[in-house]
C-alpha cells in the first residue's frame, strides 16, 4: 500500500437487521428504501410511489408509527409495521446550559454511546454532530481525542441524532398546518466526536437524507463538515455530500501541528493547503473555513498569524478564519490564550482582509464546548490522573 493512501480503520460494522429482524427504515437511502419495501412484498409498480410516501412521514413530519401514516391502506401498514421499524438514538441524559445549548448523550446500538449539541442563537439554530464512538486522531487539545475509537456510526445514528434534536425542539411539522419557514433546527455542523471523513459514506447518505427537499430539506449550504484533514476525501466531499468545509488547521508549522493535529504527520501543512486550493466547492460565497484554536504560548503568537495568512494567500484560497478559544477540560495539558492576545492574532488577519470572528464559547458549564464532547461513561471511568497519562503529561 502507498504510504499516502487513506487509512483503513479495523471498526465494527452494525448491520442494518435489530435483534428482533426487523429492519430499521431510518439512514436507508431512497434506493436502498424502495429495495428493501420491494424485497418485502411491495410490487414493484408501487414502489416509488410508497417509497415517497413513507420517506416523507419519517423525515417531514418525523412519525415513528405505521399507524399513523393515514395515506397508506391499512392493510399495508400493518405489513410494514410486522417488517420495519423506524428506529433513532435514545436519549440517555439530556443538559441545558445557562446560555441555552443543549448536550445530549445518546445510546446507539452495541450500548455505546456519543454526545450531540444543540445551540441556539437568534438568527440560527446550530446541531452538532458525531459521527464516530470515540475518535482515532488523538488531538492532543481534544477531549473527545482522549477516548479511543470504539467504532463508526452508521447513516441511521448519523441522522438520528438530527432526528433526536427535532424532537427534543418540537420542531416537526403538523401533517396539513401551514408551513413555517422558520427553522429552530436551521445548521448542522459535523463537528462533534470522530473524524467524519474516516467514515464518509455513512456521513455522506445521513447528510444526502438530510438535505433531502422532501424531508429535513436543509440546504447544503447550511451544513459545514469539519475534517482534520485526510486529504484524500477532501475533493470527493465537494462532488458527493456538496457542503461547506471547516479545517482544524490550529498551527502553522508542521513542527506544531505534528503535535497538535497528528495526522499532519500523515498529510502535511503543504498537502492539506494544495487540497483546499482545489476543493470544487471553494469560492467567495463558500469559504473554507480554518478553525483555529488558540492555546497559550503555543500557537499564538503575531509570527503565527502572520505565517497562516502567508499560507492561506500562497494558494489564494476563499477563506475565513474561526478563532476558538481553548476549553479547557480536566488533565488538558494547555491553557487558553488571553483575551488580549485572541484580540490581537484576530486582528492581523483582519487587516490582512480576512474575518476572523472569535467564536464565542457556548456550554462550557456543561462540557459542551468545543473539543469537550466525550461520552459521559468513558470519562466517567477515568480520573484526572489517567487523562493526563494519556495526554502524555506524567512525569
Amino acid at each position: 500500500m502507498s504510504p499516502k493512501a487513506p487509512i483503513t480503520q479495523d471498526v465494527m460494522t452494525i448491520p442494518r437487521k435489530l435483534p428482533e429482524g426487523k429492519v430499521n427504515l431510518v439512514g436507508l437511502t431512497r434506493d436502498q428504501l424502495r429495495e428493501a419495501l420491494i424485497e418485502h412484498g411491495t410490487p414493484e409498480k408501487q414502489a416509488k410511489m410508497r417509497t415517497g410516501q413513507i420517506w416523507q412521514w419519517i423525515y417531514q413530519w418525523g412519525v415513528r408509527d405505521f399507524a399513523e401514516m393515514t395515506n397508506l391502506a391499512k392493510a399495508y401498514r400493518a405489513q410494514l409495521a410486522e417488517t420495519f421499524v423506524i428506529e433513532i438514538p435514545e436519549v440517555v441524559t439530556r443538559q441545558v446550559s445557562e446560555d441555552g445549548t443543549r448536550k445530549y448523550l445518546c445510546r446507539i446500538a452495541g450500548g455505546h454511546e456519543v454526545e450531540v449539541v444543540y445551540i441556539p442563537e437568534e438568527d440560527r439554530g446550530t446541531l452538532c454532530i458525531s459521527s464516530q464512538v470515540g475518535c482515532t486522531l488523538t488531538c492532543s487539545f481534544c477531549h473527545t481525542g482522549t477516548q479511543k475509537l470504539v467504532r463508526n456510526l452508521t447513516a441511521a445514528e448519523i441522522v438520528g441524532q438530527v432526528m433526536m434534536a427535532r424532537d427534543d425542539i418540537e420542531e416537526w411539522p403538523v401533517p396539513g398546518a401551514p408551513k413555517d419557514e422558520t427553522r429552530l433546527l436551521s445548521n448542522i455542523v459535523l463537528m462533534g466526536m470522530g473524524e467524519p471523513l474516516y467514515n464518509f459514506e455513512n456521513v455522506r447518505d445521513a447528510m444526502k437524507i438530510a438535505m433531502d427537499p422532501e424531508g429535513i430539506s436543509l440546504s447544503r449550504r447550511r451544513i459545514t463538515l469539519s475534517t482534520s484533514g485526510v486529504v484524500p476525501e477532501i475533493a470527493r466531499t465537494a462532488e458527493e455530500i456538496g457542503c461547506l468545509l471547516a479545517i482544524s488547521f490550529h498551527a502553522t508549522t508542521d513542527e506544531t501541528r505534528d503535535v497538535l493535529v497528528p495526522i499532519n504527520k500523515r498529510w502535511n501543512i503543504e498537502e492539506l493547503l494544495q487540497a483546499l486550493a482545489s476543493y470544487p466547492k471553494a469560492s467567495n460565497s463558500e469559504r473554507i473555513t480554518f478553525e483555529y484554536v488558540m492555546l497559550d504560548g503555543v500557537n499564538d503568537s503575531d509570527e503565527d498569524a502572520h505565517r497562516l495568512i502567508a499560507h492561506i494567500k500562497r494558494h489564494n484560497i476563499p477563506a475565513k478564519i474561526n478563532l476558538i478559544p481553548f476549553n479547557e477540560w480536566p488533565g488538558a495539558p494547555y491553557k487558553r490564550s488571553s483575551n488580549n492576545r485572541i484580540r490581537a492574532f484576530a486582528n492581523i488577519i483582519y487587516q490582512a482582509g480576512y474575518a476572523s470572528p472569535i467564536r464565542k464559547t457556548r456550554g462550557e458549564d456543561i462540557m459542551a464546548a468545543c473539543g469537550q464532547l466525550k461520552s459521559a461513561t468513558e470519562r466517567a471511568r477515568k480520573s484526572r490522573k489517567q487523562i493526563a497519562a494519556e495526554a502524555g503529561l506524567q512525569n
